[in-house]
């Protein structure tokens, strides 16, 4: 004997099923580690002022960081490594200032770290 359910009853159940289906396919971007979440801190009160906000009002808008290393250069034409973006956050480039003697090793490390993230 096929019992009735309540036709709310039923939609409901259908709609809960279409979303676990609909769902299945959705990943969210994997959770920042430790390193990376430190790395986000400096770059939201280091770089995000101007590589994101500009609230400085730069006439020249700095270049976009994100995604900076799944390009084969950076935005000046250099390839796209940890060296040479440590290099350029250490010695400034253009009008960016440098920032040897601000960062640790491991603020650097986290610095790289999350920049290597794509900036999620």
């Amino acid at each position: 004997m096929v019992r009735q359910i309540g036709g709310w009853a039923f939609v409901l159940i259908g709609l809960a099923a279409g979303l676990g289906f609909g769902l299945a396919g959705c990943r969210s971007a994997p959770a920042l580690t430790q390193q990376e979440a430190a790395g986000k801190h400096l770059y939201q009160v280091r770089c995000a002022h101007c590589h994101e906000d500009n609230d400085l009002a730069l006439k020249t808008v700095p270049p976009d960081l994100h995604g900076v290393f799944d390009r084969k250069t950076l935005p000046s034409g250099i390839p796209a490594t940890d060296a040479a973006v440590r290099l350029n956050i250490l010695t400034g480039r253009g009008m960016m200032p440098g920032f040897a003697g601000r960062f640790t090793e491991e603020q650097m490390a986290a610095l790289l770290a999350y920049l290597h993230t794509g900036l999620r």
